[in-house]
Formats: C-alpha cells, structure tokens, sequence
C-alpha cells in the first residue's frame, strides 16, 4: 500500500511560514507532493482552518478524491476472520490470499496483490495490538533456556551458600512462561524439566527450540545434520517434537524466552530478593507462586495477559502421552553369560537364550530395566531395590531347552560333591534349595566345588563340615575363608588337616568328565 500524503501537515506548516524546501528537509516530504497539495489548495481556496478538523485520511480524501474512488474498487480482505484462520493448523498467509482471490474472481471485484494483502494483515495486528502470527502460530513451538541470573540457597547448618539454577520455558504465542529452580544443570536435570514443563502447559508444541547447550546438543555444523544427545532425542520422541537448536549466536532465533528470562528477573528473582531459603521446597513454592502471578498479570500494550491466551492457545498442543518419559541411564557392551543372564548391580536378569555370549547394552529406568541387543528390545524386567545383590530374575522362557533338563548338569554336580564326601553334598544341597530355578544356583554350586582345586577334597570336606556347623547354607565366601585360615602360618589346633595333595589341585582323569563312554 502506497504511503498517502501527509495534506493536513503540509497546510498547517506552510500557513506557519515554512519555505517548501524546509518542510521537505525536515520532514522527509518530496517536493512534489508538497507542490501538488498547495496548487491543489489555492485552485480550491482551500485553507488550514478548513482541514483543521478533519482527520488525515478525511484531509486526504478532500485533496484526491479521484485516488479514493480508485482504492475503493478493490475488495477489502475481512482480516479479522484472516487472524483466526491463521491460528489453525497448516494455514498460511498465501492460501487465505488464493481463497480472497477466488472470491474476487467469483463476485467480479478487483483482488489485492500478494505483498498488498500481507502488508494490509500487519497493519490490521499492529492497529489493533495482536500477536502477528505471521511470526507465532498457536501450539506450534516453545523455546526453552536456562536463566543467566541465580537465585541462592542457604545451608542452615553450616551457612554455605548454593546457586539455584532457573531453567525457563516460554510459549511464544501467548507468552505463557514456566520456571523451575534447580540444583545444578545436569542432562537429567535438564529432561526432567522439560517434562514438568508439558506437564505445566497441558500439552506439547510440535516443536521445541532450545540453545546449543552440550546436554543437548552434541554438533550443530554450518552444513550437515544436527546431532542430538541421545537421551535428549529419545525424550523428544516419546513426547513426538521437533528438537530444533537455535542457529549458533543467534538469541532472536528464540527471542521469546531470551526477553521472558530479563521479565522473570523482576517477577521471581528480583521480589523475592530480600528473602532467605534454608529450605529448597519452600523456595520452589515461593517461585511458582511467583510464577502464577507473573503469568496473569495483564499485558501492557495489548488486551488481556499470558493466562487469558493460553487458555485458548492449549487447545492447539498435541495431547501428552498417556505415561510420562521416564529417565534411564544406559550400561554398554554387558556380556550375556553361558546361564542366559547379564549381570546390573550385582543382580542378575535373564535374557533368551539365543544370544548367550554376546553383547547387549542395558536402559535402567526408576523402576524397571530393559536389554536391548542391536537397538531392539528383546528383555525387560522389574528392577531389584537398591543394596540387595545376588538375585536373579529368571524368565523359564528364556532358559534353553536342556537347561529343563537337570540330570545333564544339577546331578552330575551332586555326583562331584558326592565323590568329595557327605558335607560338600549337603552344602551343594542347600544351596540349590535356595534358590527358585535350579540353574541359578549352578556359578555358586561351581565355585564351591572349585575350591578342591586349590585346596584337596579332605580339606574341602572338612571346611563344609565345620561350615555347616556355623551356616544353615554356607556359600563360596564361608569355605574360602576357613580354608585360607587354615593354611595361614602359626595356625594351631585347626581341624583341617593338611593332605600329601599338591596346592596345583587335583588332576582327574577323562572319566571325570564324561569321557570313556561315562555318562557324567
């Protein structure tokens, strides 16, 4: 649209006494124009007491008349409806421009151009003081940040000081903002706050601008794929948004939280400066309860507060996952051994059968793990509570099918303890009863009958005999010590009685093992 001319100034400062040349110079007026509207007023007698009164456009109108009538030809686009529409999903500024043209076409009225049409819609917000979406669509992003400014933290103790972090997230539709202090900045703690983040909004945005901080972003290249931390990525995912890092030195790419971040300062760290926090849950109330007022407090330049337009704008997220993203650390590279089990904080799990040997990485979560072998899920399981260790989670139908079958290993170990003497076999005993599956028992059972390696059969018998008088079910650690006991120097009135046999171990024959045609 044409820039009209500014008659009722040219008439007011040239009946003042203001040369033409000055009021050009000064106020940036061609001379043209300001000619033409004098001519156009003494052909009239026309004078500045006569468009005193009247407005710019009405002045206008009185000097060009003819340039109205051409303006008015055109159909007027109904940009009120234009606003709405834009708040829709996949809607955009040039095909509400085709639908105005069709209806031109149709009714037999000029139509504006393209760049009329847009200029026509940012007048339209810029005059009646709304969010131009040509810049901010409703539901489609939030940018995240964490705040340059700290809040302190008191130890009541011992008086020492803490910095409160203040991670801030921002809807740039409706400016509705969300702020949680935290201890330190840290990748969990970074997910963990976008989750009460879409918690807090109700929703998710279909994407999520954030900085390039490396607990999110590992490579953002000039060229090439951006590469995100793979914890962040997941969790964006679960949530389905679009990680997009701002471009490098680049803050207005994100410019809504960049100025809510120096708005928060006033509303949260700056009115609550005078207060102390021994307690970290006390300060969390005190900032949301800060955080709510700031969110409801009316806007300055235009009608309404971030509140009032996210109440419209939440209807415009995508709904949150039924379960929420739950946090996993991951162990690499964890062998499967021959029992079908991998080893997580001294406990064991099972997983099929089929890849004994190999290598598989492990998802620990809060409550539950999951072992994955080439990016495929193939076991989860229930984690055991933190300090018990030794237990396994054993699924039958992961056990191969020989392993259902315990003459082939469980008896030949109680043959083994038999050939050992009666209290080895008692100790083997109880150690298969206590345990649920009977191939759970076979590393500890092992490694007792192993011991006649280093020790001989009488002394092993005898340490299982005193064990036993000691431990309802004593276990590798009981009869290692008592061996090692016995065999320190200066060991007096032991009943382990050392034997002629080697400290290399016992050699067994073929026949040990199942050879010459023995089924052992």
């Amino acid at each position: 649209m044409s820039q009209k001319i500014r008659v009722k100034l040219i008439m007011r400062l040239a009946e003042s006494g203001m040369s033409q040349n000055a009021i050009a110079r000064l106020h940036h007026i061609s001379k043209r124009s300001i000619s033409d509207v004098l001519s156009i007023a003494k052909e009239q007698g026309i004078s500045f007491g006569d468009v005193a009164s009247l407005t710019d456009e009405e002045a206008y109108r009185q000097f060009y008349p003819d340039k109205h009538v051409y303006e008015t030809v055109y159909r007027q686009p109904d940009y009120a409806h234009i606003h709405e529409e834009l708040k829709r999903v996949g809607v955009t500024l040039k095909l509400l421009w085709q639908e105005y043209q069709a209806v031109c076409n149709s009714s037999g009225q000029f139509a504006f151009g393209y760049t009329k049409f847009c200029m026509g819609y940012e007048a339209y917000t810029a005059s009646n003081n709304l969010t131009n979406h040509l810049a901010h669509r409703p539901g489609d992003a939030c940018e995240v940040d964490w705040s340059g400014k700290v809040m302190k933290l008191v130890d009541r103790a011992s008086g020492e000081v803490f910095k409160v972090f203040l991670f801030v997230g921002t809807l740039p539709y409706s400016q509705y903002s969300y702020v949680e202090p935290c201890l330190d900045c840290k990748e969990r703690t970074w997910l963990r706050c976008h989750i009460h983040m879409y918690e807090f909004f109700g929703g998710v945005p279909r994407r999520t601008i954030c900085d390039n901080l490396k607990t999110g972003v590992i490579a953002h290249p000039r060229e090439g794929e951006i590469m995100l931390n793979e914890a962040y990525e997941a969790m964006a995912n679960h949530y389905m948004t679009a990680i997009m890092p701002a471009p490098v030195k680049r803050p207005k790419a994100k410019a809504s939280v960049e100025g809510t971040v120096g708005k928060l300062a006033t509303a949260v760290i700056a009115r609550l400066r005078n207060e102390t926090f021994y307690d970290f849950d006390a300060l969390k109330k005190a900032v949301h309860a800060a955080l709510n007022e700031f969110n409801k407090l009316p806007f300055q330049k235009r009608p309404g507060s971030r509140y009032e337009l996210w109440l419209d704008e939440k209807n415009f997220l995508e709904k949150l996952p039924d379960i929420p993203y739950e946090l996993a650390d991951w162990l690499r590279d964890r062998k499967v051994y021959p029992n079908c089990h991998v080893s997580v904080e001294k406990n064991f799990y099972s997983v099929p059968h089929s890849y004994a040997g190999q290598k598989v990485d492990v998802k620990l979560m809060e409550v539950t793990l999951e072992i994955y072998h080439n990016n495929q899920c193939i076991s989860r399981h229930r984690r055991f509570p933190k300090g018990i260790s030794g237990k396994y989670d054993t699924r039958r139908e992961d056990m191969p099918p020989y392993f259902n079958q315990p003459e082939m290993n469980g008896e030949r170990m109680c043959r083994w303890a038999d050939k050992i003497g009666p209290a080895t076999r008692m100790v083997v005993d109880r150690i298969f009863e206590s345990v649920r599956i009977q191939e759970q028992a076979y590393n500890s059972v092992l490694s007792v009958l192993k011991l006649e390696n280093k020790f001989s059969r009488i002394e092993l018998e005898a340490a299982c005999r005193k064990a036993l008088s000691q431990f309802h079910s004593p276990r590798y650690r009981h009869l290692k010590a008592i061996l090692s006991a016995a065999r320190s120097p200066g060991r007096v009135g032991t009943e382990i009685k050392s034997t002629g046999f080697s400290n290399k171990g016992l050699v067994r024959g073929a026949s040990y093992y199942g050879g010459d045609n023995h089924a052992e």
